[in-house]
């Protein structure tokens, strides 16, 4: 290699989100929901274009066996998917939903591929109604 060969165009780095209230912010920026995952991105959240992601699943999926395999299909995706399809300087969050470890693979990156169109066109879904599930307290 030659000393004035044009450098090859690198992709986009990408960082783990690690901090609590990186993953809370991202939560109030856009949602796209899709059977096996909700996307949340939050579009403002970097202004060096540095493209970060986090993966979270809740304990009501399954066990530990579970859940470590639904984050490693997660992070295989995003790690795929973002540095082409991403949002630059975008934090993007994948949490896991009931079923999504069943879901095909490729049906699973044609969502994601989906819902960061979405994301990217700033289209977010209806937000979450909070009068599920039981009610809070101690009452009789």
């Amino acid at each position: 290699m030659t000393a004035d060969a044009p450098a090859a165009p690198s992709a986009p780095k990408l960082a783990v989100i690690q901090k609590r209230a990186d993953f809370l912010a991202a939560n109030r920026g856009i949602r796209v929901a899709r059977p096996g995952f909700v996307l949340l991105v939050n579009p403002l959240a970097r202004a060096d274009g540095l493209q970060r992601f986090g993966v979270t699943v809740t304990k009501k999926i399954g066990n530990a066996v579970v859940r470590n395999r639904m984050k490693r299909r997660f992070r295989a995706l995003l790690r795929e998917i973002l540095p082409v399809q991403g949002i630059a300087g975008a934090d993007h969050v994948l949490i896991g939903r009931e079923g999504g470890i069943e879901r095909d693979f490729a049906a699973m990156r044609a969502e994601l591929e989906q819902a960061l169109g979405r994301a990217r066109d700033g289209k977010s879904d209806a937000p979450r109604s909070r009068g599920r599930g039981k009610p809070h307290g101690r009452g009789k």
